[in-house]
């Protein structure tokens, strides 16, 4: 019986998992994982990193197999061999970060590998780009089907992957962390979309981190935590604070643990910095102990400014001073050496070597110093990782484990242990907290203010509202590349901020 094209029994969970356990060699990455998804539901699957989330999900897409447990689509027994079985049964996963063909257009990425043909055999582009609109139509966006994919947004990256499945007469819809990289505006249509498949009677899992979001699109909560499953709710009979308890095991009373700290001298100064089409005229400055927010909506042109600053990047006019002197363009070496440290948003793309040890990357920004006549010793580099990762408490069962097989957390976590190696004095963090889990986000905001109020000056770059007004000293607001607001920390409301990130400079600018 092909179970993805019937119907499960009245009342019954058109996918469900029960008990199921999923071992690599050693270690146990699913213990007990359970999951029932209804037609006409959006489902969250909520938990912190490591918790069993991403092998629960590969096993219903196809890419792990269970070792043990029930695993039944339709009311019927199924188990995988690939991804290409589980897309069979009507089942689609959306990434986060999609993975399309760039060169190719929309519509031709939409039906890749199985094209619509006309009646001698070749491909009729003039169908498969009518059966584009016609989806695109119905989940009411506008995106032109003859375009090149690249260049595009993550965003409609993501509605191409939609319609992908659509395409496919997917039945099951999951959607793993997909707003990480959209703006307000585009995580509503994205909302609007997923509210659309429910209506047609689609089953979707909604993962994220973000609170907010599970309660504005969700109708049911999936809890897991260390491997195993721990409560399914309805989202109308739980509350914040009763989700976090279930994740963490215990109550985190403090997410934004903000430790007073004693505001010292300048240490760092911009200057009328300008990037034409980037950024322009951006100019302030940073004081020692000091946590300065950096606000405001995605492709404001904050992580440019940040890595322009650091050197990564050129600008074309302005300057940065660090303790007084200026800092060369363009010129990231120098401005390590002299006490800046940059973490960068992307910790995946920019901020690890993913095959390489725990212990190679933390050591990465400091191989100069631990070299002896040209020669870096393995003891060396170990003795100056196990120091950063017992400080930051990375999990991990080695030294020598893969960064690329961390939790999100624990890249974050190595992230940063690489550049407070390197004992900075100005360290600037974009989105510390993106994509990790609660428990560990209070890890990192305790951190931050430790650091700040040892003396550290920290310009911190995020766009969850919540994580700037909760551990900053001072908030800068940068709209279409400018700075458009300025705001005390107790002037920083989330109103003033808002209006700054998205209409033109207000009173809060000076």
């Amino acid at each position: 019986m092909d179970a993805a094209r019937h119907d499960p029994p009245a009342g019954a969970p058109l996918l469900r998992l029960a008990d199921v356990t999923k071992t690599f060699g050693a270690v146990v990455a699913l213990r007990s994982g359970s999951l029932a998804l209804h037609r006409g539901s959006i489902h969250a699957l909520i938990g912190e990193n490591g918790a069993g989330k991403s092998t629960l999900v590969k096993i219903i897409a196809g890419l792990y197999q269970r070792d043990s447990g029930d695993f039944e689509l339709a009311g019927e027994p199924v188990d995988f061999a690939g991804t290409a079985q589980s897309k069979a049964a009507g089942i689609a996963v959306i990434y986060q970060e999609p993975t399309l063909f760039p060169d190719l257009s929309v519509a031709e990425n939409i039906f890749m590998g199985r094209q619509l043909t006309n009646r001698i055999g070749g491909i009729d582009r003039r169908a498969m780009r009518a059966e584009a609109l016609r989806i695109f139509e119905r989940l009411g966006v506008g995106i032109n089907p003859d375009r090149v994919t690249d260049g595009l947004s993550i965003a409609d990256q993501q509605i191409i992957e939609i319609a992908k499945a659509i395409s496919l007469d997917a039945r099951v819809l999951i959607m793993d962390e997909p707003t990480a990289a959209l703006s307000g505006v585009e995580v509503e249509r994205l909302f609007a979309v997923a509210r659309s498949l429910r209506d047609e009677g689609r089953a979707l899992l909604f993962i994220s981190h973000r609170f907010d979001e599970v309660f504005a699109l969700c109708d049911t909560v999936t809890v897991m935590r260390d491997g195993a499953y721990v409560a399914t709710t309805p989202i109308a009979d739980t509350t914040v604070d009763d989700l976090v308890r279930q994740m963490v095991g215990r109550d985190v009373t403090e997410l934004f643990p903000k430790l007073p700290a004693q505001i010292g001298e300048v240490v760092l100064e911009v200057d009328g910095l300008t990037r034409a089409g980037v950024f322009r005229d951006v100019s302030f400055s940073l004081r020692a102990g000091e946590i300065l927010g950096l606000a405001g909506l995605v492709g404001a042109g904050r992580s440019e400014v940040a890595r322009a600053v650091f050197g990564v990047d050129r600008y074309e006019s302005g300057s940065v001073r660090l303790h007084g002197r200026p800092l060369p363009k363009g010129d990231a070496r120098t401005a390590t050496a002299r006490g800046l440290a940059l973490v960068p948003e992307d910790r995946r793309r920019q901020g690890l070597v993913l095959d390489q040890s725990v212990s190679r990357n933390v050591s990465l920004a400091i191989r100069g110093r631990l070299a002896r006549w040209g020669l870096i010793w393995d003891g060396r580099e170990t003795a100056a990782s196990r120091e950063w990762a017992s400080r930051l408490e990375v999990k991990t069962s080695a030294l020598d484990t893969e960064a690329g097989t961390l939790s999100g957390g624990n890249q974050q976590k190595v992230v940063l242990g690489k550049w407070l190696a390197t004992d900075p004095k100005v360290l600037i963090i974009d989105e510390p907290t993106r994509g990790i889990d609660v428990g560990t986000k209070a890890e990192v905001h305790r951190l931050l203010s430790q650091l700040a109020q040892q003396g550290m000056a920290i310009l911190m770059i995020s766009s969850e509202l919540p994580e700037v007004l909760g551990m900053a000293d001072r908030v800068l607001v940068m709209r279409e590349g400018r700075i458009t607001g300025e705001f005390d920390r107790e002037d920083a409301s989330p109103e003033n901020v808002m209006r700054a990130a998205t209409a033109e400079a207000t009173e809060g600018v000076r």
